[in-house]
């Protein structure tokens, strides 16, 4: 049955059901601890651990991908298994413990907690936003609104937490930036309890059965030997690479018969998801870059002096959710004005447009090496111009990513899409792992500003030309991708 709303939900994105609120602050929480932990870690491996750039990157991109892979079992456990809320419960306390395990770990152990950061996020992350969209009805207009101020969430918490994390690094340890995390998933355990009557009647089927001690004692087991798995996979990359592709393939093929299920129309549509999906891999690649080269580019050649004061060239990061967060509301509005208008962009034509935005993002930074002053560092505006340009891409693909999964799938298998969108990510973290690496400069070379300006300067520059003739490729298949959302 279609929901009937009335006329202030129809034109309010801030209108949302009460649920809404509950899974908004734990994302917040969750994404806060998240990355204070991801915004450092690949120069704590450089720094801390003696890691070679190269060997930093590919690690990084190996924990990327272990975070997002599991997402596709955390989606089936709260879809079949435990249920939504519950899985929700047991992945925030799994990731509490990872991030006080990373406070108080050594060269040693530094891995294992690693292995159980992976296993919380692949626990908890398909399950908030797998909650959110049964918070709608069939057509709700609210929803791509809805969803767009959830991604904000992210990025209220990222924000904060890129701005603290290095500068407590900095000043007073990497231990204590951890503890940070782990401090912030507490709160999240916290809020959930302290709302969540709120939830009482939204979950998927599993959550309505009552709790089997049995059940749950069979999953924390395999939950801790998730969390060695882990381990083992991030001291032995080449292991890592060939799980996650084999995860891949399954995850593909079950998707595969799951279409095969469905009615013509939805089939096309399902293909549809497939095909963003493939597209969203690429866009994830370039987001990689975020943490692991465009970070190394501020730390070495970006002027950190800014109005009389030197910040963390680290914090630069924090300048994607600013953008997201102050982008976010007007997207939003603008989507639910040119909806009710009958004008609004489709899918596939906003995510051609996320691809072409990033592709100028990285073309830009190619141009910076011009403006380099006498010690090889460029004006932080070129950075801030490039994330700029990515967060809008990112807001069209990413955030509009998980709305288009709601939209276009079975509810019935919708906990599996759910994780099947966030192994997007775990690819990319492999792929963009790698990219990277092509700006990894030996230390002997990091002395030298010219040498590594022109290094990323050169690289970011092929990078951009690649993502907008890919761009272009998007929009020309757009018609095709629209008659297959539409039925016709």
């Amino acid at each position: 049955m279609e929901q009937v709303l009335s006329e202030e939900q129809k034109v309010s994105i801030f209108t949302q059901p009460k649920p809404f609120y509950l899974i908004f602050f734990i994302e917040f929480w969750e994404r806060f601890g998240f990355y204070a932990t991801q915004g450092i870690l690949a120069r704590y491996f450089v720094e801390a651990l003696g890691f070679s750039q190269e060997k930093s990157f590919a690690t990084f991109g190996a924990f990327s991908a272990l975070v997002y892979g599991l997402v596709v079992a955390g989606g089936f456990l709260g879809d079949k298994i435990l249920g939504t809320k519950r899985t929700i419960v047991l992945g925030t306390i799994v990731l509490a413990i990872g991030y006080f395990l990373m406070a108080f770990s050594s060269t040693s152990t530094i891995f294992l907690a690693l292995g159980v950061i992976c296993t919380g996020n692949g626990l908890f992350k398909a399950n908030p936003s797998s909650l959110l969209s049964k918070c709608y009805g069939k057509n709700d207009p609210r929803i791509h609104g809805a969803f767009t101020l959830y991604y904000m969430a992210v990025n209220i918490g990222s924000f904060i937490a890129l701005i603290l994390s290095p500068t407590i690094a900095q000043y007073f340890g990497w231990n204590e930036a951890f503890l940070l995390s782990g401090i912030g998933l507490i709160i999240a355990l916290v809020n959930y309890f302290a709302m969540r009557k709120t939830v009482a009647n939204v979950g998927s089927p599993a959550d309505e059965e009552k709790l089997h001690l049995g059940k749950l004692g069979v999953v924390v087991i395999a939950v801790i030997g998730v969390c060695f798995l882990c381990q083992f996979f991030l001291q032995h990359l080449v292991v890592a690479h060939t799980f996650l592709w084999l995860v891949t393939l399954g995850t593909v093929g079950f998707f595969i018969k799951e279409m095969m299920k469905e009615d013509l129309a939805s089939r096309k549509k399902m293909l549809v998801a497939l095909v963003l999906m493939v597209e969203a891999i690429i866009f994830f690649t370039l987001y990689q870059q975020m943490p692991t080269s465009l970070n190394f580019f501020a730390i070495y050649n970006v002027n950190n002096h800014i109005l009389g004061f030197n910040i963390n060239p680290q914090t630069f990061q924090s300048l994607n959710p600013f953008w997201i967060i102050l982008l976010s509301p007007l997207l939003a509005m603008a989507y639910s004005k040119f909806s009710l208008e009958g004008r609004d962009l489709s899918v596939a034509s906003k995510f051609a447009l996320g691809m072409t935005l990033c592709g100028i993002s990285f073309s830009l930074l190619y141009f910076a090496k011009f403006f380099a002053d006498s010690q090889g560092l460029v004006s932080s505006g070129w950075i801030v111009a490039s994330y700029f340009f990515q967060s809008a891409g990112e807001l069209l693909i990413s955030a509009l990513g998980v709305a288009m999964v709601a939209e276009l799938v079975p509810e019935r298998i919708m906990g599996f899409i759910m994780g099947m969108w966030f192994l997007t990510s775990a690819i990319a973290g492999v792929t963009g792992g790698i990219l990277a690496s092509f700006t990894a400069v030996p230390e002997t070379s990091v002395v030298n500003k010219f040498h590594t300006l022109a290094v990323y300067t050169n690289t970011f520059g092929k990078i951009g030309v690649i993502t907008l003739i890919i761009a272009i490729v998007m929009w020309i298949f757009v018609p095709k991708i629209n008659k297959y959302i539409s039925g016709k």
